[in-house]
C-alpha cells in the first residue's frame, strides 16, 4: 500500500520529512503547491491512499483513480474541499484529523480578540501611513466571551479567556460540561456575548448558521471571530451589519473564497481584521498533523 502527498509545500514537506519514520508505509512528495482537477488523475495513479492539503478533490475527477481508496484530509473541514459522501459511493473513504491544532488555533482567536478589541490593525496601518491614531479600545476583562460550539479548540480559549479574566459562555448542539463554561441557549448566548467565537465544523447543518437574524441577535458593537471556516456564517449579512455597525468588529481567519478575490468587501471595512487561514499554522500544530496522518496510514496499511 503507497499514497502521495498531493499537495506539499515548501514548509509542508519539511515538517513531513522531520516526523517520518521507517516503519511508515512508502509515501511520495508531490511539491506542487497547487494541484488543479486536471492534474489528478496522472498524479494519483497507482496510489492507494492520498494526503490532502488543500486541493479539491470533484468526485468526477476520482472516479478516473480506481485504485485510489483513502483520502487522508489534513485538518477537519474536508467537506470544504470534496463530498465525502460521494466519494463513499466509489469506495473512498476520507479521514479527517481532529485536535491537532486546538492550542494553535484557540491562540489565535485569542489574539484576533484582543487585535479587534484595541483596534490594533487599524492603527498599525495608519501609524505606517504617517498618521497618528489613538484609538479607544475595549477593554476584555470582566466582559463576557460566547463560545458557537464546544470541542477541543473552544475548551482550550475557554481556558486562555477565563485566565484573563472574562466570562465564559457556550452552546453545543450536544450538551457538555467544562470547568469555569456555563453552557447556555443560543439566544442567551448571542444576546450577552460581548465576543462571540466561532468554533463549529462544517456540515450541511451549520452552512450559512450564523444568519442574518442571528448576527441581529447579537448585543450592538460585538465582536465576532471566526476561525472555524467561512461559510458557517452569511457574509453578505455580516458584511452587512458590519457596514451598518450593529456588530462593532469582526475578525477573521477563513473565508467562503480562499485566498480573498480581489473586490472582496471584507478587505475595505475598517471594523474588520484579517488573517489567512492560518490559526493552525506553528512547528507544533504542523508536526502534530503530519505525523497523525501518517498513523492513519499506517493503520491502513496493517
Amino acid at each position: 500500500m503507497q499514497g502521495l502527498f498531493l499537495d506539499a509545500t515548501d514548509e509542508l514537506a519539511a515538517v513531513f520529512h522531520r516526523v517520518l519514520r521507517t516503519d511508515d508505509p512508502p509515501v511520495g512528495v508531490n511539491m506542487q503547491a497547487e494541484v488543479t482537477p486536471a492534474d489528478i488523475p496522472g498524479l494519483l495513479g497507482g496510489y492507494d491512499f492520498v494526503l490532502d492539503d488543500h486541493t479539491t478533490l470533484p468526485t468526477q475527477t476520482l472516479r478516473q483513480c480506481p485504485q485510489l481508496k483513502h483520502v487522508i484530509f489534513l485538518g477537519t473541514g474536508a467537506r470544504s474541499y470534496m463530498n465525502p459522501e460521494e466519494l463513499a459511493g466509489l469506495g473512498i473513504e476520507v479521514h479527517i484529523i481532529r485536535g491537532y491544532g486546538d492550542t494553535a488555533v484557540a491562540e489565535h482567536a485569542i489574539a484576533l480578540m484582543w487585535s479587534a478589541a484595541r483596534g490594533l490593525a487599524s492603527m498599525d496601518g495608519a501609524i505606517r501611513r504617517g498618521e497618528w491614531p489613538r484609538t479607544p479600545g475595549m477593554q476584555l476583562t470582566g466582559k463576557t466571551i460566547g463560545l458557537l460550539g464546544f470541542g477541543g479548540i473552544a475548551a482550550e480559549v475557554a481556558r486562555i479567556a477565563g485566565g484573563g479574566g472574562m466570562r465564559v459562555l457556550a452552546w453545543n448542539r450536544t450538551p457538555k460540561t467544562a470547568p469555569g463554561v456555563s453552557f447556555v441557549d443560543l439566544d442567551t448566548l448571542l444576546a450577552q456575548s460581548d465576543v462571540l467565537s466561532v468554533h463549529l465544523l462544517l456540515t450541511d447543518a451549520t452552512r450559512g448558521f450564523l444568519s442574518a437574524e442571528r448576527l441581529a441577535q447579537l448585543r450592538p458593537g460585538a465582536i465576532l471571530v471566526n476561525t472555524a471556516r467561512g461559510a458557517v456564517i452569511d457574509e453578505a449579512a455580516l458584511v452587512a451589519a458590519l457596514r451598518a455597525g450593529r456588530i462593532g468588529h469582526a475578525a477573521l481567519d477563513v473565508f467562503v473564497e480562499e485566498p480573498l478575490p480581489a473586490g472582496n468587501p471584507f478587505v475595505g471595512l475598517p471594523n474588520v481584521t484579517l488573517s489567512a487561514h492560518s490559526a493552525f499554522r506553528t512547528p507544533e500544530a504542523s508536526e502534530n498533523l503530519i505525523r497523525r496522518a501518517l498513523d492513519i496510514a499506517k493503520r491502513l496499511a496493517g
